[in-house]
């Protein structure tokens, strides 16, 4: 499995490019302008399948429309989100002086869902609490395994809960399903570094114990 990270629009959300060993791979999070995604993509002849989003605020789904036309499956997100692909005010872009809206998602999401994309398995884990629709994504591709995180978990943080759709006891509640996986995991969030699953439990204050 190899991840490449894309810095995306204004607040710098990450992008993330994976893709397996036969280069099919999917993107989360298109956030803003993606022209680098793009050239990326086509530089190493990466065949996307997927757009994934983690939820539905303006600054992770910036660039779908940009992006839609190089994933042959289209768009994918959670059934509580969806409506933030096609409404300005529900993804909060008309909060910032902007207004994104696309066609409606080719692909709603469910807990517990799994995805195939290439060799790569996609199980998604449905992660309340920053919006009611936000997920987790645990990737798999033989025994190696990432927990892509969204706005749920950050490095030593976690999503803000107090936009609409947010409850941080929800949220709280929502780090236990991350819990199960070994310290060794590799965490990706929506924001910031690159993380593990056992440095969070040491050193996350909103971490429940």
């Amino acid at each position: 499995m190899e991840i490449k990270r894309f810095p995306l629009g204004t607040l710098w959300t990450n992008c993330y490019l994976i893709w397996d060993e036969n280069r099919d791979g999917f993107v989360v999070d298109p956030g803003g302008p993606a022209q680098d995604v793009i050239d990326y993509v086509r530089s190493k002849d990466i065949k996307v399948h997927l757009l994934v989003i983690t939820h539905g605020h303006a600054d992770h789904i910036g660039g779908v429309d940009m992006l839609r036309g190089i994933a042959d499956e289209g768009v994918a997100i959670h059934e509580e989100d969806a409506a933030c692909i096609t409404s300005p005010a529900k993804n909060l872009s008309l909060c910032i002086g902007a207004e994104i809206k696309s066609t409606a998602a080719e692909k709603i999401l469910h807990d517990g869902d799994r995805l195939k994309v290439g060799r790569m398995t996609l199980d998604i884990i449905h992660t309340p609490g920053h919006t009611l629709g936000g997920i987790c994504v645990l990737v798999s591709d033989g025994d190696e395994k990432i927990l892509i995180s969204g706005d749920t978990l950050f490095a030593r943080s976690i999503g803000r809960s107090d936009l609409p759709g947010g409850d941080e006891d929800t949220l709280i509640e929502s780090l236990k399903k991350l819990a199960v996986f070994p310290n060794e995991t590799r965490v990706f969030p929506g924001h910031g570094p690159e993380t593990t699953i056992g440095a969070e439990k040491m050193y996350n204050p909103y971490w429940p114990h």
